[in-house]
């Protein structure tokens, strides 16, 4: 089983990869390297194999994107937080999977998927986009990140209507893009925390959470937490509005399910399926009705879940 997931991993990793346009650079450790060394030869076709398959399927063509390297055409610090946090690409899975679960309890935000998204006729397309702005932000020149921002600003002023509730919304409302900023960077940062190959102490944190609050500034957010504590008072204060409503429950449904076909994609997405769920806020949990098993995160799921993300990175060295 554990070689199937292997397998299945890598050709996972690979995928998300391609999509997110993140490069791949992933420090190993000593044993890992022998390994590597070892099974080089065989490996080697193996993944060029399942790259050009993955390429041909998403019609993705060419390398990432170069990397800003220079503080005066990056949009963000090159030698900053964000880029450590979201250079890795298993924790930024596992944490993006999290960041959709926690967006649907906003109700409006969540009326504005379900109404203006294709998030179910077009999952991956739905994906390459978000992680493709992502990718622009964090990695891209000052140039680069502007047209991913007024990419996604543009496609805000069509979406607006009416929740179930009756409220109007719209994409483009401060407060809404605060929402779903945040529920983004908190389970970046999450997953890193609990599945990534760094430590970050509390002056790290803070420093992630207020270099990427100039994304959600220049997307028309008017107040963007910028510190861990900041980050934990607005959870507390938003509460109140947060809910798992009708339209919250059917796309919870939708991500539970996943779109893999085969059984080893299967297991490989319910491994990033309880990962993420794994480091959702408690109350995010209990809205949303998803299992919470006394320990079992920290003495079952934690443990897998680095061994799983460590697999991908060794896989993907």
């Amino acid at each position: 089983m554990r070689a199937a997931l292997a397998a299945e991993g890598a050709d996972a990793a690979v995928r998300a990869a391609r999509l997110l346009s993140l490069p791949v650079r992933v420090p190993l450790g000593t044993g890992a390297r022998l390994i590597g060394s070892a099974f080089a030869p065989a490996l080697g076709p193996l993944r060029a194999d399942v790259r050009r398959g993955v390429r041909r399927s998403l019609g993705v063509s060419g390398d990432p994107p170069p990397r800003a390297e220079r503080p005066g055409d990056a949009f963000l610090p090159p030698d900053g937080m964000a880029r450590r946090v979201h250079g890795d690409l298993p924790s930024m899975v596992v944490g993006g999977l999290a960041a959709l679960l926690l967006q649907t309890l906003h109700p409006l935000a969540m009326a504005g998927v379900a109404e203006h998204s294709s998030y179910k006729e077009d999952p991956i397309g739905r994906l390459r986009r978000t992680a493709s702005f992502v990718g622009a932000t964090t990695f891209g020149t000052v140039d680069q990140a502007n047209r991913a921002i007024e990419d996604v600003r543009r496609v805000h002023r069509r979406v607006h209507g009416r929740a179930p509730d009756g409220r109007r919304y719209t994409a483009n409302d401060p407060d809404l893009l605060t929402w779903v900023h945040v529920a983004e960077v908190y389970s970046f940062m999450a997953a890193a925390l609990r599945y990534g190959p760094h430590r970050f102490d509390a002056e790290e944190r803070d420093r992630y959470f207020s270099e990427t609050a100039t994304v959600a500034r220049s997307l028309g957010a008017r107040w963007v937490p910028e510190t861990q504590a900041e980050v934990e008072e607005y959870f507390t204060r938003v509460r109140p509005q947060l809910c798992a409503g009708s339209q919250a429950l059917e796309a919870r449904n939708f991500l539970l399910r996943g779109v893999a076909r085969t059984l080893n994609d299967r297991l490989v997405y319910a491994g990033i399926l309880t990962a993420a769920i794994s480091i959702l806020p408690p109350f995010a949990r209990a809205e949303l009705r998803l299992p919470v098993v006394p320990l079992a995160d920290d003495l079952v799921v934690a443990p897998l879940g680095r061994a799983f993300c460590g697999m991908l990175r060794w896989t993907l060295e």
